[in-house]
């Protein structure tokens, strides 16, 4: 089962080759730190996520960085997006960065987003980025006037390989004003001069000032995964012009490729329009945690292929909840069983080609370009069969059922991370502690059922329904799971 993805930079699905054996290095775009994160971030952190986990669960060891831009991102109108931050809560731009940052890794957390290896700030690593500089105005490919330095576009032909853009076509004032101190108005600024008055600043060879935006993200990723590596991530959002001048900057100073394998994750609408500030409808992932479950919101984002665009609405995350309470009850309720000391023992060889031919069709659309949707769809198999051994009379024996267990925590848990977790929002031992009480009423409502005071039982049965835990008897005992 080989993996193949869709390489962005060829325009075609592509097996994927590793430089070193068993080793991946990966570099995804990370958030500008000036405000909460929201729901289009979610979804992009998710997919990479998944993908990172995917890889390590086929045995690659993956070196993930994904950088903390706290500096030098330049709005359409030339302000720097942690400084306007700074003004607009009138606190230092670095209390801003580190604010924001943490609410970032925050939310990351509670979506079961697991942390990079690497988390590289920006500002860190400005050394760096000046090196970088001064090695492209030695090589021609970039030029200095009245303190700033710009990359010459027209220096290198393969500008727009990514994109697909000529720079004939590059559309003056993108990202950044045009300055009339600039050779051609595509070329891009890799150091900006900074005025008297601007807090971020460093000293440089060409006078004080700050790094572009796009600078960052070839220092760093060269810094920890060499100056060619395997996989660049990111959205499709930053195609161009970030993406196209990350590539030029860094193989222009190197005259090595810079990364192999572009895999550029789809947009997201909300209720089918683009997040904007200006029209007030971007949703904070803390505002999204408030309504649905972590587990609900991963479990919507894998609803459509990571490199497709999908739109956020409420209707489609109350049916992704549905769904995902479909897809993980049969392993709440498996959990549950496993608890009764009086299963019989043996059973495993029965499911064992059953389960291998599961895990084969999961692990192939995975390979297939990280096809989670399709992978997902596997999982609702699995939940069939759950369903179908714990309805079996007589019941399945313990054997079977731990295999199936494992299977499960493996793909939906491991992989998909779409399985109920523990210590989100709670400690385990309160976990633990609500799991007892279930159990305590299933005990009360058994005892009730016993002396036939059918009221009381169906008192306790009912109020479990109600916060949302439902009561499943048969021969074998009463069960729970959630919804």
């Amino acid at each position: 089962m080989t993996l193949t993805l869709y390489n962005t930079l060829s325009r075609r699905k592509e097996e994927f080759k590793p430089l070193v054996e068993g080793r991946i290095h990966i570099y995804v775009c990370g958030p500008t730190v000036y405000d909460h994160a929201h729901i289009g971030h979610a979804r992009n952190y998710i997919s990479f996520d998944t993908i990172v986990r995917f890889l390590r669960y086929t045995g690659y060891r993956v070196r993930y960085v994904q950088n903390i831009t706290d500096v030098g991102h330049i709005l359409d109108t030339g302000e720097d997006r942690i400084l306007k931050g700074a003004a607009r809560e009138r606190i230092e731009p670095m209390e801003v960065v580190e604010r924001y940052q943490r609410s970032y890794f925050e939310d990351m957390d509670a979506l079961g987003v697991q942390r990079p290896d690497i988390s590289p700030r920006a500002s860190a690593h400005i050394p760096e980025q000046i090196e970088i500089i001064k090695t492209l105005i030695e090589k021609g490919h970039a030029y200095e006037v009245n303190g700033s330095v710009y990359f010459d576009v027209r220096s290198f032909p393969e500008y727009g390989k990514l994109s697909g853009r000529r720079v004939e076509e590059a559309e003056e004032g993108t990202r950044v004003a045009v300055r009339e101190e600039k050779r051609h108005p595509e070329d891009f600024a890799l150091w900006k001069l900074a005025p008297p008055e601007h807090i971020l600043k460093w000293p440089s060879p060409w006078g004080w000032g700050y790094p572009g935006w796009h600078i960052e993200c070839s220092a760093m990723a060269s810094k920890y995964l060499g100056e060619t590596f395997d996989i660049h991530g990111g959205g499709v959002d930053n195609i161009f012009p970030h993406n196209e001048c990350e590539i030029a900057q860094s193989e222009a100073a190197t005259g090595k490729p810079f990364a192999n394998y572009w895999i550029l994750g789809g947009s997201l609408t909300l209720d089918g329009v683009k997040m904007s500030k200006s029209l007030g409808n971007v949703l904070g992932i803390k505002e999204a945690l408030q309504k649905y479950k972590p587990e609900a919101i991963r479990f919507f984002t894998f609803t459509a292929h990571y490199r497709s665009p999908i739109d956020f609405s409420e209707a489609a995350l109350d049916a992704s909840t549905k769904g995902w309470e479909r897809a993980v009850n049969p392993a709440v309720a498996l959990r549950e069983r496993l608890r009764s000391p009086n299963l019989p023992a043996g059973g495993a060889e029965a499911l064992s080609a059953e389960l291998t031919e599961i895990k084969t069709r999961f692990v192939e659309a995975m390979n297939d370009d990280f096809n989670i949707p399709v992978a997902v769809s596997v999982i609702f198999d699995l939940a069939k069969l759950t369903n179908t051994l714990l309805a079996a009379e007589p019941p399945v024996g313990r054997g079977a059922l731990e295999a199936v267990n494992q299977l499960y925590e493996e793909l939906a848990g491991q992989v998909l991370g779409i399985l109920p977790r523990e210590g989100v929002g709670q400690s385990a031992a309160n976990a633990e502690r609500e799991a007892e009480l279930i159990r305590l009423l299933i005990e009360l409502r058994a005892e009730a059922r016993a002396r036939k005071d059918f009221a009381a039982s169906d008192k306790i049965r009912g109020r479990l329904k109600a916060i949302g835990i439902t009561l499943e008897d048969g021969k074998s005992g009463t069960s729970w799971r959630l919804g």
